[in-house]
């Protein structure tokens, strides 16, 4: 039986401004957080263990999930006074788990509908030290490359390079013996993927990579949260969360959930996702967007691939698209997030 820690604790910098009062694993992707997707997973592989690793906003966690018993699992919180980066998350984590059982590291900012329970067996049949996911992308250069041998093993931890040796990145989700806990620096910012990592490989430890090319994303922007969503709702990605729950209507068009009110004339396509207790009046045109809780739409508006945050009302014949609608206006997304992140470091250690 294996363990789960789920890494929460990041600022969502590249996500801003959706993310100035919502930590993003609490931003909602087809009408539920993106850290209830991720608990789903995790139950589908029979993890019912898990901690949340938790920084930037902890508090809005434990009322959502509380102990977990609403999903059949077991959930503690580990919270960092100060960001401890992916390794020092992890290390602050593990004192909460059985060190005796595999851990399963997820990372908050990925969706993936890889078959988790095969990288545990992999990983428990070779008795690795880690044993990681990997996918393929079409263009590299964004990423760091993550080459293996015949067998599966990990040669080596690339960084971006302009012209990459493969196309084999690191997707996030990592199977942990409980004895690379141990090899974690305690009390001190430490990156698991740029420190911990590179240095089993160079020691000659069992690390190695399954590759699996399902459905895989870095929501780490307003756009890739969007497509997420959509995804979701559509059944390009697994959604199998949604079964858990209760919605007003479900389609590959749109999701809504419970308590939502859609008036007749109203148009919703595109993977579009209404929250709960929504309002969509008549004439409204919604495609390829979020809609929050709360939310009153009122008739004749248009909203296109944008992002509308608990409790707005957005008014008769307005015409949104490409932004994020907050109570206090209305931002462009592309705009808004890259003169936020430009020069700046993300804050996710994806390679």
């Amino acid at each position: 039986m294996a363990q789960g820690i789920l890494l929460v604790g990041g600022f969502g910098t590249r996500l801003l401004p959706l993310t100035r009062s919502v930590p993003k694993p609490m931003l909602p992707v087809a009408g539920l957080p993106v850290t209830e997707h991720q608990l789903a997973m995790a139950k589908r592989a029979g993890i019912t263990s898990m901690v949340l690793a938790t920084s930037y906003l902890s508090e809005v966690f434990v009322p959502y999930f509380g102990d977990g018993s609403k999903w059949g699992m077991q959930l503690q919180y580990a919270v960092e006074t100060e960001p401890l980066g992916t390794g020092g998350a992890i290390r602050n984590a593990a004192h909460l788990l059985n060190t005796s059982e595999s851990i399963v590291i997820f990372n908050g900012d990925v969706l993936s509908s890889h078959d988790l329970a095969a990288q545990i067996k992999m990983h428990e049949s070779l008795n690795a030290d880690v044993t990681l996911h990997l996918t393929h992308v079409a263009d590299a250069r964004a990423y760091g490359c993550v080459p293996i041998d015949e067998s599966g093993r990990v040669t080596a931890f690339l960084e971006k390079m302009e012209n990459p040796i493969t196309n084999t990145i690191n997707a996030g989700c990592y199977v942990f013996n409980p004895r690379v806990i141990d090899r974690i620096p305690a009390d001190r910012v430490v990156s698991i993927e740029r420190e911990i990592f590179p240095a089993l490989v160079d020691e000659k430890q069992r690390i190695y990579g399954i590759i699996d090319d399902s459905y895989w994303l870095d929501i780490g922007t307003p756009a890739a949260l969007l497509k997420g969503s959509s995804d979701l709702v559509q059944g390009l990605a697994n959604g199998a969360a949604l079964d858990l729950v209760k919605t007003q209507y479900r389609s590959s068009q749109f999701v809504a959930m419970a308590g939502a009110r859609i008036e007749p004339g109203a148009q919703i396509t595109g993977g579009s996702a209404i929250g709960r207790n929504a309002r969509i009046m008549a004439r409204v045109r919604i495609d390829s967007s979020i809609i929050s809780d709360d939310v009153t739409i009122c008739a004749g508006a248009h909203l296109q691939r944008s992002f509308v945050a608990t409790g707005v009302t957005v008014p008769a014949d307005a015409d949104i698209c490409d932004s994020y609608f907050a109570q206090d206006g209305i931002f462009p997304l592309i705009a808004a997030n890259e003169a936020i992140v430009k020069g700046k470091k993300r804050e996710t250690d994806l390679t």
